[in-house]
């Protein structure tokens, strides 16, 4: 099996020895993103706006990886407060529209740098490259 670490600058880097995402058979299994910013601050600004700032991070990863929402199969998005889960959902469903990978949602008592909420993905890889 070959795998390929997937790595941008237009997400944050990451901030532990992992990669941001890997590719193995045809598919792309990124790390948790949180709200960072690619520039290493922390969006502190509540569920909604860190739910916002998740979901791009994701979308920078997918897109080195060649992929995109549409190619998630599945997600898990881990929640320090379930309180929190209908605002998360409605910027969720913002970015994924009428595709509905599978998911789970997970409570945890806290995330990394206080992030309130996490996500990760596995999407399709490389099947929206330009090889041109």
């Amino acid at each position: 099996m070959t795998t390929r670490t997937i790595s941008t600058e237009d997400a944050p880097k990451a901030i532990g020895p992992y990669s941001q995402a890997i590719v193995a058979n045809g598919l792309v299994y990124t790390s948790g993103q949180i709200a960072l910013m690619p520039d290493g601050k922390m969006e502190t600004r509540g569920v909604e706006q860190q739910t916002h700032q998740v979901i791009k991070n994701l979308f920078y990863v997918l897109a080195a990886a060649g992929a995109e929402f549409s190619d998630v199969i599945k997600t898990t998005i881990y929640l320090t407060d379930m309180n929190d889960f209908e605002t998360m959902n409605k910027v969720y469903a913002h970015y994924f529209g009428t595709h509905q990978p599978a998911r789970s949602t997970v409570a945890v008592k806290a995330l990394p740098m206080g992030a309130l909420v996490e996500i990760e993905c596995i999407a399709f890889a490389d099947r929206h490259v330009d090889f041109g």
